[in-house]
């Protein structure tokens, strides 16, 4: 299964020419991808079956804790619809936190073998496009009775973790639940509570003046505690490597409109590390009981990929160590954090590493620096969720169910499959629009100049990429002087003589000047200062 997966991810993901008419990008990439679009008739059915049941029923608690009286919230984007996730805490006499990952109880609805069950395996992920989603499950069910939705009761599955006062986990416990969340919060609304009542913080002020005391002071308990794990993952050698989430908006035409860059703050920090802790504690609950799960696996990077990372690092003077050490290559990451270079430096180390799968036998996370993992947090939206939340309750219940190992090694490369071709569409569409919006300028006239980075020489140029929208092209060595240039490959550089020298992490102003939408390919023109009078 490994050596397929291998194969399939170093292929470059390609999209098929999509045609005149932006508003039809979409379903070109949908067709390239070969991904579903409407649902079966008898997944529709049984979905609508299952909405007008959970309209007549009244919530059913026997078997379940009922945490409807403890105060829960969601935290999600603002463009957010279905929530499969809530948090809530508690402390106890000696100052123990017990932090309450609720996480949505899709496989109270959705049975094995049904309808919905062999649609959702057949998707596997939902993919998110930035006009549309294609979802693994009906929406009557993934925003509707499956979504954590305030003030609306709701089953779940919640994992219940308490942790010591130096961020030790000294317990765990699992139970099917009932709750009610109070709050649907967005990232930015808990920053501002994150960030207390400051002068000026007009954001804060006003919300923090709508909530009772004790329900900030849960808030900041859980954010204060996800700072801790945080701290405590990249001392143990995890990778930390902050790059702003960019979010691409359209008109009505099917144009790009704007890149809206997200900050990757401590709202952010706070839901990753709670969802980290969640999937790790099921993970080392059900392995360390002798159950077979369907690991989140995420290897070490190859020697070749460390030693060309190395290469393009000292091209850009930056001194690293033996990388090859997770601890060495975290405190390597931290170092660099201060550095003009980072976002070029965070980018070649992502480079470098290989994607994360799902595996039926090998466990281990590099980049989070866990012995176990698994993927429980999100059953809406990925079927190895919901195959995991089936496992936990069989363990928790004492049922003695077996899963093949063939079953889970056919869920493993089929999930891996799936996801990774979900992302490479994701990828594609994005990158239409953007070359469209060049193209765009280029046929209007209306070129615009972006300040760039180089981020790799060749003997016949550069690439430059624009940070602004995330789009790289080639300099071509003609562009850069009309005399001869020279690529050094000792240092990755290119020079000319009277035309300077030109090496990885240089800033450099560029211009489109030809997009190949077929052959996904853009050129820049370099803009240079134009010499002062007299010199």
């Amino acid at each position: 299964m490994k050596k397929k997966i291998l194969k399939e991810k170093e292929q470059k993901p390609m999209f098929a020419y999509p045609g005149e008419d932006p508003l039809k990008d979409t379903a070109s990439v949908m067709k390239f991808y070969k991904l579903p679009s409407a649902f079966p008739k008898a997944v529709l059915e049984e979905a609508k079956n299952i909405d007008k049941a959970f309209a007549k029923e009244s919530i059913n608690t026997k078997g379940r804790l009922d945490l409807r009286g403890h105060f829960v919230f969601t935290c999600d984007p603002t463009t957010a619809r279905d929530f499969d996730d809530a948090l809530s805490i508690e402390v106890d006499r000696k100052g123990n936190r017990e932090l309450g990952v609720h996480i949505a109880d899709v496989s109270h609805y959705v049975r094995p073998g049904s309808a919905i069950d062999r649609e959702a395996f057949r998707r596997s992920t939902s993919v998110y496009f930035c006009d549309r989603v294609v979802p693994m499950l009906p929406e009557s069910l993934c925003n509707g009775v499956c979504s954590l939705k305030p003030d609306e009761d709701r089953y779940a599955f919640s994992v219940f973790m308490k942790f010591d006062s130096a961020g030790n986990m000294i317990a765990r416990r699992f139970a099917k639940s009932v709750i009610r969340s109070k709050y649907r919060f967005t990232y930015e609304q808990v920053m501002a509570i994150i960030a207390t009542v400051k002068r000026g913080n007009g954001a804060a002020k006003s919300l923090s003046n709508k909530l009772p005391k004790k329900e900030l002071v849960k808030i900041r308990q859980i954010a204060d505690l996800a700072q801790q794990l945080r701290a405590r993952r990249v001392a143990a050698g995890a990778l930390d490597i902050e790059i702003p989430e960019a979010e691409v908006m359209l008109d009505s035409f099917g144009e790009l409109e704007s890149i809206i860059t997200r900050p990757y703050d401590q709202s952010h920090q706070m839901i990753e590390e709670c969802m980290v802790a969640a999937n790790e504690a099921v993970a080392t609950e059900l392995r360390t009981n002798g159950v077979k799960i369907l690991s989140r696996f995420h290897d070490a990077p190859d020697e070749e990929k460390l030693d060309l990372l190395r290469a393009e690092l000292r091209s850009l003077g930056v001194k690293v160590g033996n990388i090859t050490s997770k601890k060495v290559f975290a405190q390597f990451l931290l170092k660099i954090k201060s550095s003009p270079l980072y976002p070029t430096l965070a980018m070649m180390v992502l480079r470098s590493m290989k994607r994360a799968v799902y595996d039926s036998i090998a466990t281990g996370h590099f980049g989070l620096a866990k012995k176990y993992y698994a993927h429980f947090t999100s059953p809406i939206r990925r079927y190895p969720d919901l195959i995991l939340h089936r496992l936990l309750l069989n363990h928790i219940s004492g049922a003695k169910v077996k899963t093949s190992p063939r079953l889970l090694e056919k869920w493993a490369e089929h999930s891996t499959k799936a996801e990774q071709t979900a992302t490479d569409a994701e990828r594609a569409l994005v990158e239409i629009k953007k070359y469209r919006l060049l193209q765009n300028q280029l046929s209007s006239r209306t070129v615009q100049e972006y300040e760039g980075v180089i981020v790799k020489c060749a003997p016949y140029g550069c690439f430059v990429e624009i940070a602004d929208i995330a789009v790289s092209g080639l300099v071509h060595v003609s562009a850069l002087s009309n005399r001869f240039v020279q690529f050094n490959e000792y240092d990755q550089s290119l020079s000319s003589s009277g035309g300077g020298k030109r090496r990885i992490g240089d800033k450099m102003r560029v211009k489109v000047l030809n997009v190949d939408m077929k052959q996904r390919k853009i050129d820049f023109m370099p803009i240079f200062e134009r010499r002062r009078k007299g010199r």
